[in-house]
């Protein structure tokens, strides 16, 4: 199972603002005109304003902006990187040779310039294809222009296994030897579909993105317990247990960034056999929350208001995705309750 190309592999799962309405999100909290009111209305008000107050402490910050640029990327890791320090790993998915949709590069070099003793990090994939072996990932890695900086494959050595506290499936989930030696870890994502996942957000970047291509992946993807690649809400269950394994492992010193451009139904690992796009740029987000910002994530997905198919939504929901937010709160991996927070 492990030898299955890449083709085989997806073909087994087969003006950006102006079209988003925010109103209606989990966590957007609107104002309203005070009016002249008697004592007992007054009070009342005041007491639901204290409910109010306390209910938007207990949600989580979800910084956005339209703009996707690096000054804007730059800008909103600034809001939520307070805890990121030591060597820091950027965890970015560099794609398959000459991928369509994957970040740019000039602007994910902008933003690693401005992050102290950092490294951008990857794993060798488990489906075959010029990422298999870390030769074959490096040559990828020249010619998707990945030169600026250095790339630390990490499970080039082997891997380390991580333990999944209360996990819903695996005790422990192999990620790249490399990674535990990092301080911090920064998650830079491209949020896009995903073939098996319905889509790819901060969850998916770190749950596969840093398991092992030899055994790791083989776990999230079900292969080692069920003898086969698995599909639908097992495989979100199994993402979440990965995920939380690397998030208890980095505690406070992880944060995350969803960058929404380029949202083909189709990860960057389909590379150039990505369906084009059909729904628009939307913008950035930052969070120190990875359920927070996935779910503000879905949820601009779903407000997005426009006369054409929206096929990511589609596609989330014929792969079940929707299951990796309610398993990573089942897990206690973050809080579904947001507040959206613009910045210019």
């Amino acid at each position: 199972m492990s030898n299955m190309s890449r083709r085989n592999f997806v073909k087994m799962a087969s003006a950006a603002i102006a079209g988003v309405s925010l109103t209606g999100l989990s966590g957007l909290v609107s104002g309203c005109g005070a009016k002249a009111a008697d004592s007992k209305t007054s009070a009342a008000s005041a007491t639901n304003a204290n409910k109010a107050s306390v209910q938007a402490s207990d949600k989580a910050k979800v910084y956005f902006t339209k703009h996707i640029d690096a000054e804007h990327l730059q800008k909103l890791y600034e809001k939520v990187n307070s805890e990121i320090s030591g060597k820091v790993a950027i965890k970015l998915h560099t794609g398959e040779p000459h991928g369509p949709n994957i970040l740019p590069r000039d602007m994910v070099q902008a933003f690693q310039s401005h992050v102290p003793n950092s490294t951008i990090i990857e794993a060798n994939v488990a489906y075959g294809g010029p990422r298999s072996t870390t030769k074959q990932h490096r040559e990828t890695l020249q010619t998707n222009g990945w030169t600026f900086c250095p790339v630390d494959i990490i499970d080039e050595d082997g891997d380390v296994n991580f333990p999944v506290k209360n996990g819903l499936h695996l005790k422990e989930v192999a990620v790249g030897g490399h990674l535990a030696n990092y301080d911090s870890l920064v998650v830079l994502t491209h949020f896009k579909g995903h073939a098996m996942g319905g889509f790819g957000g901060s969850l998916k970047n770190i749950a596969i993105g840093c398991a092992s291509g030899k055994k790791g992946k083989l776990q999230v993807h079900g292969v080692q317990d069920y003898g086969k690649w698995v599909m639908g809400g097992l495989f979100m269950e199994l993402m979440a247990d990965s995920g939380k394994a690397i998030c208890d492992h980095f505690g406070k010193n992880i944060t995350f960034l969803n960058v929404m451009r380029r949202m083909s139904v189709d990860c960057d690992c389909a590379g150039t056999s990505a369906a084009e796009p059909v729904i628009p740029d939307i913008g950035i987000l930052a969070s120190t929350d990875i359920l927070a910002i996935d779910q503000a994530s879905i949820d601009l997905v779903y407000n997005f208001k426009d006369s054409r198919k929206n096929d990511l939504i589609e596609r989330i929901e014929s792969r079940e995705g929707l299951r990796q937010l309610s398993a990573m709160k089942e897990l206690g991996m973050g809080n579904d309750q947001y507040e959206l927070i613009e910045v210019e």
